[in-house]
Protein backbone atom coordinates (compact mmCIF):
# COMPACT_ATOMS: atom_id res chain seq x y z
CA UNK A 1 0.00 0.00 0.00
CA UNK A 2 1.57 3.21 -1.13
CA UNK A 3 2.34 6.05 1.99
CA UNK A 4 0.27 9.14 1.69
CA UNK A 5 3.55 11.01 0.45
CA UNK A 6 3.75 9.00 -2.40
CA UNK A 7 -0.34 8.41 -3.17
CA UNK A 8 -0.22 12.27 -3.15
CA UNK A 9 2.65 13.14 -5.30
CA UNK A 10 1.21 10.75 -8.13
CA UNK A 11 -1.95 12.19 -8.30
CA UNK A 12 0.27 15.40 -8.61
CA UNK A 13 2.03 14.82 -11.44
CA UNK A 14 -1.07 12.84 -12.94
CA UNK A 15 -3.18 15.91 -12.84
CA UNK A 16 -0.10 18.43 -13.58
CA UNK A 17 -0.45 20.35 -10.38
CA UNK A 18 3.38 19.37 -10.59
CA UNK A 19 5.44 19.43 -13.65
CA UNK A 20 9.27 18.31 -14.22
CA UNK A 21 11.10 18.90 -16.86
CA UNK A 22 14.86 18.99 -16.64
CA UNK A 23 15.81 19.56 -19.82
CA UNK A 24 13.21 22.87 -20.25
CA UNK A 25 13.22 24.71 -17.32
CA UNK A 26 10.78 27.06 -15.96
CA UNK A 27 11.56 30.29 -14.74
CA UNK A 28 9.57 31.27 -11.51
CA UNK A 29 8.12 34.96 -10.77
CA UNK A 30 11.09 35.27 -8.20
CA UNK A 31 13.62 34.94 -11.79
CA UNK A 32 14.87 31.84 -10.49
CA UNK A 33 14.89 29.03 -13.03
CA UNK A 34 13.54 25.51 -12.17
CA UNK A 35 13.50 21.84 -13.21
CA UNK A 36 10.10 21.63 -11.39
CA UNK A 37 6.70 23.72 -11.18
CA UNK A 38 4.00 23.23 -8.84
CA UNK A 39 0.35 24.74 -9.02
CA UNK A 40 -1.97 23.09 -6.84
CA UNK A 41 -4.60 25.30 -7.86
CA UNK A 42 -5.57 22.55 -10.56
CA UNK A 43 -6.03 20.25 -7.69
CA UNK A 44 -9.43 21.91 -7.41
CA UNK A 45 -10.53 20.93 -10.88
CA UNK A 46 -10.48 17.12 -9.82
CA UNK A 47 -12.52 16.05 -7.61
CA UNK A 48 -10.68 12.66 -6.58
CA UNK A 49 -8.08 14.65 -6.24
CA UNK A 50 -9.00 17.54 -4.22
CA UNK A 51 -11.19 15.10 -1.86
CA UNK A 52 -8.16 13.24 -1.31
CA UNK A 53 -6.12 16.44 0.02
CA UNK A 54 -9.61 17.26 1.82
CA UNK A 55 -9.29 14.29 3.87
CA UNK A 56 -5.85 14.02 4.43
CA UNK A 57 -5.37 17.08 5.67
CA UNK A 58 -8.38 16.72 7.93
CA UNK A 59 -6.93 13.57 8.91
CA UNK A 60 -3.90 14.92 10.46
CA UNK A 61 -5.65 17.82 12.17
CA UNK A 62 -8.01 15.72 14.24
CA UNK A 63 -5.10 13.49 15.06
CA UNK A 64 -2.21 16.19 15.71
CA UNK A 65 -4.54 19.64 16.46
CA UNK A 66 -7.66 18.35 18.41
CA UNK A 67 -7.10 21.97 20.10
CA UNK A 68 -7.95 23.47 16.92
CA UNK A 69 -10.84 26.20 17.35
CA UNK A 70 -10.15 27.75 13.33
CA UNK A 71 -8.47 26.79 9.88
CA UNK A 72 -7.16 29.78 8.37
CA UNK A 73 -5.87 29.51 4.23
CA UNK A 74 -3.19 31.40 2.72
CA UNK A 75 -4.43 33.55 0.10
CA UNK A 76 -5.09 32.69 -2.49
CA UNK A 77 -3.68 29.19 -3.25
CA UNK A 78 -5.00 27.77 0.14
CA UNK A 79 -8.60 29.60 0.46
CA UNK A 80 -10.45 26.52 -1.51
CA UNK A 81 -8.22 24.20 0.02
CA UNK A 82 -8.81 25.43 3.31
CA UNK A 83 -12.70 26.05 3.50
CA UNK A 84 -12.81 22.43 2.10
CA UNK A 85 -10.93 21.20 5.43
CA UNK A 86 -12.89 24.03 7.86
CA UNK A 87 -16.04 22.54 6.76
CA UNK A 88 -14.78 18.55 6.93
CA UNK A 89 -14.38 19.21 10.69
CA UNK A 90 -17.23 21.88 11.61
CA UNK A 91 -15.06 24.81 12.37
CA UNK A 92 -14.68 28.21 11.71
CA UNK A 93 -12.46 29.29 8.26
CA UNK A 94 -10.64 32.47 7.94
CA UNK A 95 -8.04 34.02 5.61
CA UNK A 96 -4.77 35.23 5.41
CA UNK A 97 -3.87 38.13 2.42
CA UNK A 98 -0.53 38.36 1.24
CA UNK A 99 -0.76 42.30 2.29
CA UNK A 100 -4.23 44.46 3.71
CA UNK A 101 -7.11 45.22 1.25
CA UNK A 102 -6.40 49.04 0.18
CA UNK A 103 -10.51 50.08 0.80
CA UNK A 104 -12.73 49.27 3.04
CA UNK A 105 -11.95 47.82 6.17
CA UNK A 106 -8.39 47.27 5.01
CA UNK A 107 -8.38 43.50 6.20
CA UNK A 108 -5.36 41.34 6.77
CA UNK A 109 -7.19 38.70 7.43
CA UNK A 110 -10.69 37.94 6.41
CA UNK A 111 -13.88 36.35 8.19
CA UNK A 112 -14.23 36.14 11.87
CA UNK A 113 -11.44 35.32 13.76
CA UNK A 114 -11.46 35.93 17.67
CA UNK A 115 -7.93 37.09 19.39
CA UNK A 116 -6.68 34.02 21.60
CA UNK A 117 -7.84 30.91 18.82
CA UNK A 118 -6.20 28.34 18.25
CA UNK A 119 -5.35 28.35 14.35
CA UNK A 120 -4.04 25.77 11.90
CA UNK A 121 -2.97 27.66 8.80
CA UNK A 122 -3.45 25.80 5.69
CA UNK A 123 -0.71 26.39 2.69
CA UNK A 124 -0.76 24.76 -0.54
CA UNK A 125 2.83 25.36 -1.92
CA UNK A 126 6.40 26.17 0.71
CA UNK A 127 9.13 27.08 -0.98
CA UNK A 128 11.38 29.12 0.40
CA UNK A 129 8.64 29.52 3.52
CA UNK A 130 8.52 33.43 3.17
CA UNK A 131 4.87 34.07 2.15
CA UNK A 132 4.04 31.11 4.46
CA UNK A 133 5.59 32.45 7.67
CA UNK A 134 4.04 36.04 6.79
CA UNK A 135 0.86 34.30 7.38
CA UNK A 136 1.90 33.28 10.64
CA UNK A 137 2.84 36.18 11.75
CA UNK A 138 -0.66 38.08 10.62
CA UNK A 139 -2.25 35.90 12.93
CA UNK A 140 -0.12 35.78 16.00
CA UNK A 141 -0.14 39.80 15.87
CA UNK A 142 -3.77 39.05 15.91
CA UNK A 143 -3.58 37.79 19.35
CA UNK A 144 -4.03 33.91 18.41
CA UNK A 145 -1.53 31.25 18.65
CA UNK A 146 -0.43 29.28 15.46
CA UNK A 147 -0.50 25.68 16.56
CA UNK A 148 0.60 24.66 13.29
CA UNK A 149 1.03 24.69 9.42
CA UNK A 150 -0.33 22.13 6.56
CA UNK A 151 0.84 22.27 2.95
CA UNK A 152 0.76 20.43 0.38
CA UNK A 153 3.65 20.23 -0.59
CA UNK A 154 6.97 21.63 -0.12
CA UNK A 155 9.90 21.61 -1.91
CA UNK A 156 12.27 21.01 1.50
CA UNK A 157 14.95 23.64 0.72
CA UNK A 158 17.03 24.17 3.37
CA UNK A 159 16.03 27.87 3.82
CA UNK A 160 12.92 26.84 4.37
CA UNK A 161 13.70 24.37 7.35
CA UNK A 162 15.85 26.47 9.21
CA UNK A 163 13.32 29.97 8.47
CA UNK A 164 9.97 27.63 9.97
CA UNK A 165 12.60 26.65 12.93
CA UNK A 166 13.20 29.93 13.90
CA UNK A 167 9.89 30.97 13.75
CA UNK A 168 8.93 27.80 15.69
CA UNK A 169 6.43 26.59 13.93
CA UNK A 170 5.61 22.94 12.82
CA UNK A 171 5.39 22.01 9.45
CA UNK A 172 3.58 18.97 8.36
CA UNK A 173 3.04 18.11 4.77
CA UNK A 174 1.03 15.63 2.84
CA UNK A 175 3.96 15.39 0.12
CA UNK A 176 7.17 16.60 -0.93
CA UNK A 177 10.30 16.86 -3.54
CA UNK A 178 11.93 13.84 -2.77
CA UNK A 179 8.48 11.87 -3.15
CA UNK A 180 7.60 13.45 -6.27
CA UNK A 181 10.54 12.50 -7.99
CA UNK A 182 10.68 9.24 -6.72
CA UNK A 183 7.56 8.63 -8.35
CA UNK A 184 8.67 10.47 -11.37
CA UNK A 185 11.04 7.81 -11.86
CA UNK A 186 8.87 4.89 -11.11
CA UNK A 187 5.97 6.12 -13.55
CA UNK A 188 8.59 6.88 -16.58
CA UNK A 189 7.61 10.55 -16.04
CA UNK A 190 11.85 11.40 -16.17
CA UNK A 191 14.67 9.00 -16.81
CA UNK A 192 16.94 8.44 -13.68
CA UNK A 193 19.63 9.65 -15.68
CA UNK A 194 17.71 13.70 -15.14
CA UNK A 195 17.92 12.65 -10.69
CA UNK A 196 21.09 14.05 -10.52
CA UNK A 197 20.33 17.99 -12.42
CA UNK A 198 17.11 18.07 -9.83
CA UNK A 199 19.22 17.09 -7.14
CA UNK A 200 21.95 19.83 -8.11
CA UNK A 201 19.11 22.27 -8.54
CA UNK A 202 17.72 21.70 -4.92
CA UNK A 203 20.85 22.33 -3.19
CA UNK A 204 21.03 26.02 -4.26
CA UNK A 205 18.30 27.10 -6.46
CA UNK A 206 18.68 30.53 -6.51
CA UNK A 207 22.75 30.36 -8.03
CA UNK A 208 21.31 27.18 -10.51
CA UNK A 209 22.07 27.94 -14.18
CA UNK A 210 20.27 24.99 -16.40
CA UNK A 211 23.11 25.95 -19.37
CA UNK A 212 25.61 24.50 -17.61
Amino acid sequence: MKSVENLVAEKLLKVKAIKVQPSNPFTWASGWKSPIYCDNRKTLSYPDVRTLIKIEIARIIRETYDEVDVVAGVATGAIAQGAMVADELGLPFVYVRSAPKDHGLENLIEGELKPGSKVVIIEDLVSTGGSSLKAVEAVRNFGCEVIGMIAIFTYGFPVAVEAFKKANVTLTTLSNYDAVIAEAVRTNYIDESEIEILQEWRKDPSAWNPSK
